[in-house]
């Protein structure tokens, strides 16, 4: 099973540039999003064929 607190902790702290969830993963992923504290500071950006690329806010802006 993925660890998808462990992460979206990354994401965060910058050791982790970016995610991607696959279709089939995205409910799970999404479970754990809603309950993590600092989901404000992620975004996602859908793909083509419902693949969403996850990354810090701003960090690619």
């Amino acid at each position: 099973m993925t660890d998808y607190l462990q992460i979206l902790d990354e994401i965060v702290d910058g050791t982790r540039k970016e995610f991607l969830i696959e279709p089939k993963d995205a409910y799970e992923f999404q479970r754990v999003l809603r309950d993590y504290d600092k989901r404000q500071d992620i975004t996602g950006r859908a793909l083509h064929g419902g693949k969403i690329i996850y990354h810090r806010k701003n960090a690619s802006e």
